[in-house]
């Protein structure tokens, strides 16, 4: 059977999407599910451990993933973990301007969070 006219068109575009939506969906969900965990569950955790909560931590990290690359989520979380040394050690990590970069990114990303979720 062939296809003609608007028919045709419609199934191209069905093809084209069952092809697309794969590939954007994986782009979306670069963060491992070990990372969305532990986001949730420490998000939990501050917020009380409730189905409500669950599901604004849940939409939370959604939100954070949506708006910062995984990899750049992971640095600014470590910069923030170097920051709570005492000492010398975690002074080195307050002034670099890469630093407070990956810190101010993340925190704008929180915060879109927050007022989307919460």
């Amino acid at each position: 059977m062939t296809l003609t006219g608007p028919a045709r068109g419609f199934g191209l575009a069905l093809t084209v999407a069952a092809v697309a939506t794969p590939v954007a969906a994986a782009e979306l969900n670069d963060y491992p599910t070990a990372a969305r965990a532990d986001y949730v569950f420490a998000c939990m955790k501050t917020n009380g451990e409730t189905r409500q909560a669950l599901e604004q931590c849940s939409c939370s990290i959604d939100v954070i993933a949506s708006i910062l690359p995984y990899d750049r989520y992971v640095a600014a979380e470590t910069v923030l973990s170097l920051l709570q040394v005492p000492g010398r050690f975690g002074a080195l990590f307050q002034t670099p301007e890469q630093a407070k970069t990956a810190t101010n990114n993340l925190r704008r990303a929180q915060a879109e969070a927050e007022v989307r979720c919460f």
